[in-house]
Formats: structure tokens, C-alpha cells, sequence
């Protein structure tokens, strides 16, 4: 379990974290969002020590990450896959983190291993693609089959079948009972791989939810009708008491805000209308995200050129 307490860090003038409090909880896959500038890497290497907080506190499993005396058996890190020395071979990469924690020599193999690089073991990682650099990162993180594991942006560089392999893998470790924070910009992926989010913005905590509750708090819901009657579905509607607006989207659409797709088909049947399509809608995780974050975002890009 990692605890947040009162985090806060400040850089002169400007104040990166304000004030942070969550826990992430074993067991299930939390996702860390926020805007660019919102003060996620900052936090992230402020539970590792990396930054020293200017107010405020993090405990790995109740302890600060600088009392722990092997740190990479109680949490494991990925949070920058290129921070290797140009001139080493995975497996000495590994072999030395590996003897600075008293991890057998070993588990370097097995590492080497469940992320797909036995056969390169032996080349020096400065001649890595970025997607070999992340998986190289993972295997450190892993190194000592922790409790805890933290990932910033982990996907970055891999192919389709690597993403999928991480995916399952945090899921899998999650499923273990173990911690698993994970940051990413990929709200697709976010979405398909975290339980829980923790969503920050210049700082501060935004929110702190499970992953449906955060989608529905921050999105609208419809259902979206389609049919070649469309003033008898109106009708039928209006006489149930039911609203349905035209589509600003699409012509021939009409959407019923917060509606029951049951209802409303058990109403059309009843009256005889022809539906060509009756669908629950449901915002993405990205359209929650921004509309939750539309006041928090540092940066705003324009759109003429």
C-alpha cells in the first residue's frame, strides 16, 4: 500500500504538488491521470525519494521509501525506461540491481525472461529500440518480485502484442494482491486496464474513484434511436412523458438524455413503432477526463496555423 499524506512540493514561485492526499490499495490496477503540467512525474518521484516533498509524506507499506534496506523487494519502479547506462548489457543492468538488493543472480534470467529479452541478454541496451528500453525497465521493476509496483507510461514504444502483455500483466499482478499505479497519457488503455483513478490537475487532487463511478460522474448518458417513424416515436415518447432531442451529430438521430433502453423499446413495441436502432450510450474515460480537467489544464494548444 502507498500512502499520501499532505504532499506538497513547490519550486520556488511555483507550487507543482499542493497538498496531496490518497492511498492506493493492493489488489486492483489505479491509474494516476492528469494534465500536462499537472504534477504526476513530481509525485511519483517523491514517493521514491527521487525529490524530497517541501511539506507532507509518503509511506511504502508504512515505512518512507529511504528506511527501506533492500527498497527494491518492497517496490519496484518504472518511471524513466532510458535511465541505463548506454554501455551495459541488459543482463549486467539487471545483475548489479539485482546484488545491490541481495536478489539471487537468478532472477535475472527469469526476468530476462517474462518480458522477451533472454535473447538479447547480452547486447548493451545503448543499441535498444524504445520499446526494448521499456521492457528493460519493467524487468528492473520486477527485479525483486515486489509487493508494490509503480509504472509511468509503461506502453510507450511497444507494439500491439507488448501492450497487450502489459495490460494483462499489471492485471495479473493486481490480481495477486499486489499494489499497481500506473500513469499514462493512453486514456484507451487506461480505461481497459485500471479499476480505480486518481486524477490531479495543477497539483491538486481532482478525484479519487472507481473507474465507472469517475465516467459517470463526469459524462452525460443517452440513447440514441434511429427509426423510419420517427413522428410516432416522438409521439410514443412525448406521451410516456419521455424528452427526446435531434441529434446535433447526425441527421434522422434523436437522443433521450439519461434514458432506459429497456423502456423505451417495451414503449415503441407496445405502440408498434419500428425501431432501426435502440443503444445505450455511454461517454469514453477520455471524455469524462476532459471534462473533469477543462479548468485544470496548463497548456492550451491553439488550432489555427
Amino acid at each position: 500500500m502507498i500512502e499520501v499524506n499532505r504532499l506538497t512540493k513547490r519550486y520556488g514561485d511555483k507550487l507543482a504538488v499542493d497538498h496531496l492526499t490518497f492511498t492506493v490499495r493492493p489488489g486492483m490496477v489505479t491509474g494516476f491521470l492528469g494534465p500536462n503540467g499537472a504534477g504526476k512525474s513530481t509525485t511519483m518521484r517523491m514517493m521514491l525519494d527521487l525529490d524530497r516533498p517541501t511539506a507532507g509524506s509518503v509511506t511504502i507499506d508504512g515505512r518512507p521509501y529511504r528506511q527501506l534496506r533492500e527498497p527494491l523487494r518492497s517496490i519496484g519502479a518504472l518511471l524513466e525506461a532510458k535511465s541505463v547506462h548506454p554501455g551495459r548489457t541488459a543482463y549486467n543492468h539487471l545483475l548489479w540491481l539485482a546484488q545491490s538488493n541481495r536478489i539471487p543472480r537468478a532472477r535475472v534470467d527469469e526476468v530476462l525472461r517474462l518480458v522477451g529479452l533472454q535473447d538479447v541478454a547480452r547486447r548493451r541496451s545503448g543499441g535498444f529500440s524504445l520499446g526494448m528500453g521499456q521492457r528493460l525497465g519493467i524487468a528492473a521493476a520486477l527485479l525483486g518480485d515486489p509487493e508494490i509496483l509503480m509504472f509511468d507510461e509503461p506502453v510507450n514504444g511497444l507494439d500491439p502484442e507488448g501492450i497487450l502483455w502489459i495490460r494483462t500483466l499489471m492485471q495479473s499482478l493486481a490480481r495477486d494482491g499486489r499494489t499497481v499505479f500506473v500513469s499514462s497519457h493512453l486514456m484507451s488503455e487506461m480505461a481497459l486496464t485500471a479499476e480505480h483513478l486518481i486524477v490531479i490537475g495543477q497539483g491538486r487532487l481532482l478525484a479519487d474513484l472507481p473507474m465507472n463511478e469517475f465516467i459517470d460522474r463526469n459524462s452525460r448518458s443517452y440513447v440514441r434511436l434511429r427509426s423510419p417513424q420517427p413522428e410516432a416515436l416522438l409521439d410514443a415518447l412525448a406521451a410516456a412523458g419521455i424528452t427526446a432531442v435531434a441529434s446535433e451529430r447526425e441527421e434522422g438521430v434523436w437522443e433521450v438524455p439519461d434514458g432506459d433502453a429497456a423502456k423505451i423499446g417495451e414503449l415503441a413495441a407496445a405502440r408498434g413503432v419500428v425501431l432501426h436502432e435502440l443503444s445505450p450510450q455511454r461517454a469514453s474515460l477520455e471524455e469524462a477526463f476532459m471534462q473533469m480537467t477543462a479548468n485544470a489544464v496548463e497548456y492550451h494548444a491553439g488550432t489555427e496555423i
